[in-house]
């Protein structure tokens, strides 16, 4: 199965960010990006690809080890930023995000311990993904407005492992649908 671990910002925060995206989809040429849906908002800590039945409980007891070691956070989500050359536009974080690497960190080295194959490790960079597209589009204008954005703090209390389920039909604009396999509690206890 296609899997992830997550940090899932609670509902209210993803209403403010919903207002947000609404308003810059009424911008010119927002129709030329791929708008993500509310399920579809996540800060990905260690993306694992298709894993193998048979490697999904030591993954499991790792991401659980991993939530243990680490206390709760407090994050917003603030500003905005792009990657490529337009083809990723997203919000960052503000708030404890020194925290959020770490987890990140403890997700990517459970993955790798339990036998997960992982590409090249890369400094993490907290992100929340809210539109794309194929080929380089001018973001700037959404950046800049994304700039003044910014959530209310929640605390972070859980790791998520998360399922994603790829569109099938080939109809356009078709999201991904995710599903909550498995959750662990932030303990904090080193």
């Amino acid at each position: 199965m296609r899997l992830f671990a997550a940090v899932l910002p609670p509902d209210d925060v993803a209403e403010q960010l919903a207002a947000e995206v609404a308003a810059l989809r009424e911008l010119p040429g927002a129709d030329g990006l791929r708008w993500t849906g509310r399920p579809g908002w996540h800060f990905t800590l260690a993306f694992y690809g298709e894993v193998d039945d048979e490697l999904l409980p030591d993954l499991s007891d790792r991401l659980a080890r991993a939530a243990h070691r680490t206390a709760s956070f407090e994050l917003a989500l603030a500003g905005g930023g792009r990657f490529g050359r337009g083809q990723a536009l997203w919000t960052g974080a503000s708030g404890d995000v020194e925290p959020l690497r770490r987890l990140a960190d403890r997700a990517e080295a459970a993955a790798r311990k339990a036998g997960v194959p992982m590409e090249q490790h890369r400094r993490y960079q907290a992100h929340l993904t809210i539109a794309r597209s194929r080929t380089a589009v001018d973001v700037r204008t959404y950046v800049s407005l994304l700039g003044a954005f910014s959530s209310r703090r929640w605390t972070v209390n859980e790791l998520t492992l998360v399922r994603s389920n790829l569109p099938r039909s080939g109809v356009p604009g078709e999201q991904p649908r995710y599903e909550a396999v498995a959750r662990w509690a932030l303990d904090g206890a080193g």
